[in-house]
This record gives structure tokens, C-alpha cells and sequence, in this order.
């Protein structure tokens, strides 16, 4: 990947940081995705070869990128084997259950792909810096939580947890794009615009939640998303290059000419289509 000319003169910000206001480019962005799509589709054709299953839980802080990167992985995906759970708030009777047992039935089975857009951190943090739980209820959870995930691990599921990393100074200007967009405004929720003045609090939780739950069958990894384009590309960088060995043999198909001139659509009812408005 060239890089920009901010990070090859070594130009940074007051901070020390490089300047973020370089950010990568739409076209070169497309043009790096695409063979990284390749490979997703190398991989999908892997777990269905195998019946091995993929779970990838994405987690971060509101504006992070969790959906675009999810849908960066997803979008050239077969929707039947591919599939995002973003579960709503738990009902009356889900809240009386054990924590897991409404994500469990969203785990993938043999030949799936399961991306949690959010999953059962949750309960490590909004939940713990919002009040929706007890410090009890949040202990409980992060003890508990390596345990689940190292009998998903050991029964072969191939577990990968990304924590998605951005600065305040983004995620202002995120919501405020959301605010004004109206289609995106869909976005924000109330809880959202709370946790602009809980961002130091949420690195307080975040970092409870890394130190009980950063396992060696069950790692995590942070991933930097001020340049949610350039975060994309890494993580699924970062994924592909820690699946194992995924090439199989595709299927030969054969596609032989028509043998006619092709049919046009024809109704044998009063139905009609709608004409093509230009």
C-alpha cells in the first residue's frame, strides 16, 4: 500500500500523531478492497468445502465503523452462508435468561459465516457504563465470558474479536454527519448522544473488559478506525491472513449457447410491468 505524503515526509499533528486529515482515497480504497473480496469469497468457499464455521464478533465505541466494515466483508458474500446479527435490547423474558443464551442460537453452523455487529460485550459496556446492569451482573459476566468462548473455540469454531478504535475528535464529527444526514440519522438514539459525555468512562470499561477477556484461545484485536476506510482494509487483512489454508478447487461450470433467440417476457394475465421512468 504507497503511502500518503504526510506519512512519507513524516508530517504529524500537535499531538505527535500523523495527520488524520489525510485520509485514503475512495478509488484507491476500492481498488485495495476488491482482491481482499476475492479472498473472502476464497474463504467461503473453504468453510463450505470443510463444514468448519467462522464466528467474528465487532465490537467499539458508537461511530466506530462496526457496520461498514461488516458490510465490507459481507457484500460479495452468498447472503444464505453469510449472515450480521445485531440483536435488539433483550425482551422481558430474555432479561430473565442466562446472559448467553440469546446469542447462542445465532452461532454459526457447519459451512456458515456470522458476523456480530455488537455482541455479548454489551453487558461490558454500555450496559455497564449506561446502568442497564448491576457491577455484580458486569463481574459475573467478564469471568464467565472467557469460559463460553473457549468451549465455542474448542468445539472448532474459528472465533476472531475485533475491538475498533477511534478518537473523540472522529467521533464528534460522526455524529454530527448522522445528525445531518437524513439518511443517517436513523443512527441516533438518546444512548448514543449520552455517551458523548461518558467517552472516558467507556475507555475505563473497555480496558476492564480486554484485561479479563484477552485469552490466549481468544484474543483480541484493536484495530485503528480514526480512517474507517483504511481500518477496513486491515482488519480484513488481518482476518484472511489468520484463516488457515482456504484454497479449494471451484466449480466447473459449463454454458453452452442458447440454441434460439432469446424469448422476451410474456403475461398471460392483465398484469403488467411498471415502465421504466426516466
Amino acid at each position: 500500500m504507497e503511502k500518503s505524503k504526510n506519512e512519507k515526509s513524516g508530517k504529524s499533528d500537535k499531538s505527535g500523531k500523523p495527520d488524520k486529515s489525510d485520509k485514503l482515497g475512495k478509488s484507491a480504497y476500492y481498488d485495495l478492497l476488491t482482491p481482499l473480496q476475492h479472498e473472502l469469497n476464497d474463504v467461503a468457499r473453504w468453510l463450505q468445502h470443510t463444514g468448519k464455521r467462522l464466528l467474528v464478533v465487532i465490537e467499539g465505541r458508537d461511530t466506530a465503523g462496526k457496520g461498514g466494515v461488516i458490510s465490507a466483508i459481507s457484500e460479495t458474500l452468498n447472503p444464505r452462508q453469510c449472515r450480521t446479527v445485531a440483536l435488539a435490547k433483550p425482551s422481558e423474558r430474555e432479561a430473565t435468561q442466562w446472559y448467553f443464551q440469546r446469542h447462542v442460537p445465532h452461532l454459526p453452523a457447519a459451512g456458515e459465516i456470522v458476523l456480530f455487529d455488537r455482541s455479548w460485550y454489551n453487558r461490558a459496556g454500555v450496559e455497564a457504563v449506561m446502568g442497564f446492569c448491576t457491577p455484580e451482573q458486569t463481574q459475573a459476566f467478564l469471568k464467565q465470558a472467557p469460559v463460553f468462548e473457549e468451549l465455542l473455540v474448542d468445539d472448532g469454531i474459528l472465533l476472531f474479536k475485533y475491538w475498533l478504535t477511534v478518537d473523540q475528535d472522529k467521533q464528534e464529527e460522526r455524529f454530527a454527519e448522522r445528525l445531518a444526514d437524513p439518511l443517517k440519522r436513523w443512527k441516533l438514539s438518546p444512548i448514543d448522544l449520552q455517551a458523548r459525555e461518558k467517552y472516558a468512562q467507556y475507555g475505563l470499561a473497555r480496558d476492564a473488559m480486554l484485561q479479563a477477556t484477552h485469552k490466549p484461545k481468544t484474543p483480541w484485536v484493536l484495530v485503528d478506525f480514526n480512517d474507517q476506510r483504511l481500518g477496513r482494509l486491515t482488519l480484513i487483512r488481518h482476518l484472511l491472513d489468520h484463516i488457515p489454508e482456504r484454497k479449494v478447487p471451484e466449480a466447473a461450470f459449463s454454458f453452452p449457447p442458447l440454441g434460439h433467440t432469446p424469448l422476451r417476457e410474456q403475461f398471460g394475465t392483465p398484469l403488467k410491468p411498471l415502465v421504466n421512468l426516466r
